[in-house]
């Protein structure tokens, strides 16, 4: 993994440790030699991760919309800054960027990003590792809703372990490294859907 999309909330929460985990994430990524690609903003955990990374030495790669560049948000110090016109765009271009996707702590935006990331996968239009870093159980309901999912038959077996979960940075990225892509469902046979 050359590149990984990282995923996260641009606010910034009350308690300081969801600002200490972005940091702790962009300076990991970089020190593992791993470029980051994200939001492009410059405000809450977005920010910090692109701040730490690019302190640690790391490539960091923003992707924002024009409405975010417009209302001032943009980060000016990366790498590169690609401005494309609407969401659509920017969650193409992580695919295009990036070698896999990992989302920390974040709200709906995250969600968005996350969802679309498993749904390409599921579908094959990628065969990237989707990690997801549960640090503080802030994604327990998450991962319970998705075995959820494949209790109920909405999530085919052959794409359960499409989720990569860990608790740590380094427990998510040897599990992604060690990732193994699924049979996407264009590849399956109509009796199988």
């Amino acid at each position: 993994m050359k590149r990984l999309a990282v995923y996260c909330g641009s606010a910034t929460p009350a308690d300081p440790a969801y600002l200490d985990l972005a940091r702790d994430v962009g300076a990991g990524l970089a020190q593992r030699g791993i470029g980051v690609v994200y939001g492009g903003g410059r405000l809450g955990l977005m920010g910090a991760i692109a701040d730490s990374a690019l302190a640690a030495g790391g490539e960091v790669i923003g992707v924002i919309p024009q409405a975010l560049v417009d209302a001032e948000v943009a980060h000016r110090g990366l790498t590169e800054l690609h401005v494309v016109p609407g969401m659509h765009e920017r969650k193409k271009a992580f695919t295009d960027l990036a070698d896999g996707f990992v989302t920390i702590p974040g709200g709906t935006g995250t969600m968005d990003e996350l969802w679309e990331a498993l749904s390409w996968a599921q579908l094959g239009y990628h065969a990237d590792p989707v990690g997801l870093l549960n640090a503080f159980g802030y994604y327990d309901d998450l991962v319970a809703f998705w075995a959820k999912m494949a209790d109920v038959g909405f999530l085919r077996p052959q794409h359960h372990d499409l989720l990569i979960v860990g608790a740590t940075l380094d427990a998510l990225l040897d599990r992604m490294a060690a990732h193994v892509p699924t049979q996407p469902i264009v590849r399956m046979a109509a009796s199988d859907l």
